[in-house]
């Protein structure tokens, strides 16, 4: 084993493996889908959703030690610690376990209250629900240690590995269900296929971490002394995890209480529609997390205030053109995808929902570097604040505005958080707003805005649809011109043409 190096073109070839990772289970669900729906049924279909949800945020059970361990295993291989990694990968996987068996316990005593009293279930249903999720709260201890096992070997950068996994467990999520209508299997059986596919990514997960690490052979004790490093880390990554879903769906809650139902679902549509494109700066953000951690640990502080400043160059210019259509284009978007009802209810929020996105994706950065330099407590502490404060700015202005005042808040609070989050960092200097600058985010900014202005005039202008769409198309090309010749530099450039040439590479070799 050696010490971790990490360069550019690792970290960008793992980011887009991250996005590829995504894209491809998506894919296949966009075609499986309405297949399992008429197959299973609306209410079979929605109990195997809410099992599939709860398959997937099993996680929080795991009280952040997934991601303690990665920034740990992280530190670990950036200084050569070797003999300390049993210690903490062991210790990990023996909490998760009791976790994991503690949590068991909690969802079986649940289940009961859940499935009698909370859901509305059809009688002739109630029998297979119950069996489901009972037996998706046997696979709790597994689902955990997949996470802990997968962490460590994101902390090695192997992402290659954890997506030859990840890929195709994600994308049995859809297939499975379809194979289940298929064959004509009832709901336990295809929940207990789903969990079959999950057990079989956590024994994939630990027998490539037994490859790469084999050190970790030889002790499977926990340690005492790894114990509290991990619980006092992942405590404070639990809070943020734990205030982040109230932070989705606070603004529907009041809207819910202030509004209508209804206009619940005129603001959903368009929040779940621009969330999509959080898919870019979430993968970019499970890439950096680990070298942060590195990069910290190893006291390399240029090389990490440049690798923040060219990813969040990267996310301003990958983000910036889609979401600033879709605020353009806002109201023909929503005619053509739902009609012309939620186009005359929702565009606005579309429209105000895109501009929080965007910033929002480039506060994704300071907030993975402030866990990454072993900082969760503040992140955590962040949340809180910003809880509070969009749930006051919901409470004024969605009595007055409506779901317009909902996505208001959404932005406010988005615009507070990059305050927070870039506040923090520059406090702690870990990074300096100068630095930034003249790593080449002055000349990102200012295209951004070039970009926004032009495109603000084609919407001012309400011209007609086919001279709109053109212009745009023409602003657009013209900003990723600009863009590729004056923004990025000589080594932004290397490493695009560098990481499309792997993957041609990669391809022509798998045909």
């Amino acid at each position: 084993m050696k010490k971790l190096e990490l360069n550019a073109g690792l970290l960008t070839r793992n980011w887009a493996l991250n996005l590829l990772g995504w894209v491809v289970p998506l894919s296949v669900a966009f075609v499986a889908i309405p297949y399992v729906v008429r197959g299973l049924g609306p209410e079979r279909f929605g109990v195997l959703s809410l099992a599939s949800a709860l398959l997937g945020y099993f996680g929080i059970f795991d009280l952040g030690l997934g991601r303690a361990t990665t920034k740990i295993v992280a530190e670990c291989l950036s200084q050569g610690d070797f003999a300390r990694l049993p210690q903490v990968v062991w210790t990990s996987l023996w909490s998760q376990a009791l976790f994991g068996a503690c949590g068991t316990l909690v969802t079986l005593g649940l289940i009961p209250v859940l499935v009698n009293h909370l859901l509305k279930i059809s009688p002739g249903l109630l029998a297979e629900t119950g069996t489901s999720l009972f037996v998706l709260s046997g696979s709790l201890c597994v689902v955990l240690a997949g996470n802990a096992l997968r962490g460590v070997l994101e902390a090695a950068q192997r992402f290659d590995v954890v997506n030859y996994v990840k890929v195709p467990v994600n994308t049995s999520m859809f297939l499975l269900p379809a194979a289940g209508v298929f064959f004509h299997l009832t709901l336990p059986g295809i929940v207990w296929l789903l969990v079959a596919a999950r057990v079989a990514a956590t024994v994939a997960y630990l027998a490539a971490c037994l490859c790469f690490f084999p050190v970790l052979r030889g002790n499977y004790l926990p340690h005492r002394a790894s114990l509290r490093p991990l619980m006092v880390y992942g405590g404070w990554v639990t809070v943020s995890n734990l205030i982040t879903p109230l932070l989705t769906y606070v603004d529907r809650f009041f809207i819910g209480s202030l509004v209508s139902m209804s206009a619940v679902g005129y603001y959903s549509a368009p929040y779940e529609a621009i969330n999509r494109a959080w898919v870019v700066p979430a993968t970019l953000a499970a890439t950096l997390f680990p070298a942060f951690a590195s990069l910290e640990a190893s006291g390399s502080q240029g090389r990490l205030e440049d690798l923040c400043a060219r990813s969040i160059k990267s996310l301003l210019l990958l983000s910036a053109p889609s979401l600033l259509l879709l605020a353009v284009f806002a109201k023909q978007i929503l005619r053509w995808w739902l009609g012309a009802d939620f186009a005359a209810q929702s565009a606005e929020v579309l429209q105000i929902l895109a501009l929080g996105m965007l910033i929002n994706s480039a506060s994704l950065i300071p907030f993975s570097l402030l866990q990454g330099v072993g900082r969760p407590d503040l992140t955590g502490i962040f949340s809180l604040v910003e809880l509070v404060f969009q749930a006051s700015l919901c409470w004024v202005l969605v009595k007055d505005y409506g779901i317009t005042g909902a996505a208001v808040a959404t932005l406010l609070r988005a615009v507070l958080d990059a305050i927070l989050m870039f506040g923090a960092v520059f406090w702690l200097d870990s990074l300096s707003f100068p630095g930034l600058l003249q790593r080449g985010l002055r000349r990102t900014l200012a295209a951004v805005a070039v970009l926004g202005a032009s495109l603000a005039l084609v919407w001012f202008a309400k011209g007609p649809l086919l001279l709109q769409i053109p212009l745009a198309a023409t602003l657009v090309l013209t900003f990723v011109l600009v863009c590729w010749t004056y923004v990025l530099d000589n080594r932004d450039r290397d490493l695009v043409t560098g990481t499309a040439t792997h993957f041609r590479l990669v391809w022509s070799r798998a045909k």
